[in-house]
């Protein structure tokens, strides 16, 4: 049985040029054989024919990748499987990615091919050869909200963004209020550097040594505050709460995400900032802001082991149990990324320099969403 996580959703624009739809499934073995799942096509309901993305061997299982176009097929909520194989009454999630050239000519619905093993009847007794259509998607919702920067100034760092496998948003399925949801799908952890991209210099315990701690948070869009939290002491960098057995203890759903601030952006939408400075909040709930008003500072709380500003888009007003919403900024430079073997090599501290393929001058972008590891300069 295959059903989509999540609400329908629709393409937006990466910094890569490239058009990305990003959703997940949900696949269960209702049957009481194994089923073996060989490769997950994604083709245009209209035209099954036209094969958008193809997920077997390594973009579905492959317990050596770390990160990229692999270990798409995931224990539910959302660890690496660590084989194709879904037993009898067990369920698996998917994170389909799908890009796109350009949106002329782009689909509205999608669906699944699935080629596998398993019960091709309810009296089945042994897997056997199975290919079949299933689950469909709208992939064309509506269109991505275009929004200003959360932070100004030059040397951020787009941590932890889209859409590969393996950063801890795109693949942050968990449970929640009865249901699988992932609110964090296209968030991005913005963390700054000096003009030598350092995060940070001098002492690596003390919050004040990061160059992006105390950086004024700003509001993306018009909207109203719905809620805030402002009770979390700063955290000392290098250590992740949720690693730590005795910090792991006090992070709940409410203080995972640290001091942070909920905006209603209207249509449905949602905007967070989390992980904020204890009594930098500038706002309160029911205050009416506008875009590019400071309202906050960034800062290092809730489960976070370095300063950093946590921003995303959703369909709910809390940061966990909605659904992630893509979205794109409506203007700024573009100096290049950070290879992914350097950031997954970076110690707690986040410690070194980091701006070797940066480029020269930064180059203008437009209404695009800045993917994983993207080094950015926002206008003041």
């Amino acid at each position: 049985m295959v059903s989509q996580l999540g609400a329908p959703t629709f393409p937006f624009k990466g910094s890569d040029g490239t058009f990305h739809i990003a959703y997940d499934l949900q696949l269960t073995n209702a049957a009481t054989v194994p089923a073996n799942i060989v490769k997950i096509e994604v083709v245009r309901a209209d035209r099954p024919d036209a094969v958008l993305a193809s997920l077997s061997g390594p973009e579905l299982v492959d317990p050596a990748c770390t990160y990229g176009d692999c270990n798409r097929l995931r224990r539910l909520p959302s660890a690496p499987a660590d084989s194709s194989v879904i037993g009898p009454q067990e369920s698996r999630a998917v994170l389909v990615g799908i890009d796109l050239p350009s949106l002329d000519g782009a689909p509205t619905t999608v669906l699944h091919r699935l080629t596998l093993t398993g019960a091709a009847s309810p009296a089945a007794t042994r897997p056997t050869a199975l290919s079949y259509l299933a689950g469909p998607v709208n992939v064309a919702a509506g269109t991505p909200r275009t929004i200003g920067a959360p932070v100004a100034g030059k040397n951020w760092v787009a941590m932890n963004g889209c859409c590969g496998i393996g950063t801890a948003h795109v693949s942050a399925l968990a449970p929640f209020s009865g249901g699988l949801a992932n609110t964090q799908r296209f968030a991005i952890d913005w963390m700054r550097t000096n003009d030598d991209g350092e995060f940070v210099t001098g002492d690596r315990i003390r919050n004040e040594s990061y160059a992006g701690y105390g950086q004024e948070v700003r509001a993306v869009a018009d909207g109203t505050i719905t809620s805030t939290l402002d009770t979390l002491e700063p955290n000392r960098p290098g250590v992740l709460p949720a690693d730590d057995p005795v910090l792991a203890k006090t992070i709940t759903v409410e203080t995972v995400d640290g001091n942070n601030i909920i905006q209603d952006l209207g249509g449905g939408v949602w905007a967070a900032y989390a992980h904020l400075q204890k009594g930098s909040l500038l706002v309160r709930p029911g205050q009416r802001v506008t875009a590019g008003q400071v309202i906050a500072r960034l800062g290092n709380t809730g489960n976070s082991n370095a300063p950093h500003l946590h921003f995303q888009l959703m369909n709910g007003p809390t940061l966990v149990g909605g659904d992630g919403i893509p979205y794109v900024i409506g203007e700024f430079g573009y100096l290049g990324f950070i290879p992914q073997q350097r950031i997954s090599d970076m110690d707690d501290y986040a410690t070194g320099r980091f701006f070797a393929d940066r480029l020269g001058a930064p180059q203008t972008r437009r209404d695009e969403l800045p993917m994983n590891a993207v080094i950015v300069d926002f206008p003041r």
